[in-house]
């Protein structure tokens, strides 16, 4: 599960790939979490876009004011729940991270952690939406993550992210095939855990 991360400046970050933003500007946020509105791209027909929906996906069937939204779909099942199977076939979307946030449970302790890419590159998180909500894609974490945490966000190189994002592929397929891209990750603050805490400081590393 991946339920918190880091998104600066996503205007900057996706000049080379998106057509135009619609209504976001460069911001930076070191504590995104769900409910919020943050940036993400879409395709359509003239050209992708950078725009800001809510994380968290409550579909048409549930009610809204009973149902814990959605944040992540496991890519392992993502084509038989019906909540998903739809959305990967019609609605994808990547969303754009510096890089995210896990906790390494160890009895009644819960320790957190930030991720980065290895290569220090930008996120790119292979997402679903519906209507103005949006969740992340997970996956069985690697060898290395999964010292912390057995899961993680599936993420894709900038290059592959109209293949991605083009419904004439399976998009189910192209990301199962996917090579998981190399992370690393250090201890951080508990700061962290508190959503309305928000500064770079609940990214560095913290030494004991």
């Amino acid at each position: 599960m991946c339920g918190r991360y880091v998104i600066t400046n996503a205007v900057t970050k996706t000049r080379k790939i998106v057509k135009s933003p619609i209504q976001v500007e460069d911001s930076e946020n070191y504590n995104a979490h769900p409910y919020q509105n943050l940036p993400v791209i879409k395709k359509y027909i003239n050209g992708n876009t950078l725009e800001k929906l809510k994380w968290g996906i409550v579909p048409n069937w549930a009610k809204k004011k009973e149902f814990k939204a959605f944040i992540n779909a496991r890519l392992e099942t993502i084509d038989e729940k019906i909540s998903f199977k739809k959305l990967i076939k019609l609605y994808r979307c990547v969303v754009v991270a510096d890089g995210f946030y896990e906790w390494k449970r160890e009895e009644k302790n819960k320790t957190p952690y930030y991720f980065t890419r290895e290569d220090k590159k930008c996120m790119f998180i292979a997402g679903l939406y519906e209507n103005n909500e949006f969740c992340l894609i997970t996956r069985e974490a690697s060898e290395n993550v999964g010292k912390i945490h057995n899961r993680q966000p599936v993420i894709i190189q900038e290059k592959d992210i109209n293949s991605y994002l083009n419904l004439e592929l399976s998009g189910s397929d192209f990301l199962r095939e996917y090579k998981k891209i190399n992370l690393i990750f250090h201890e951080i603050s508990k700061e962290v855990n508190k959503p309305t805490n928000n500064n770079i400081s609940l990214t560095q590393q913290i030494t004991k």
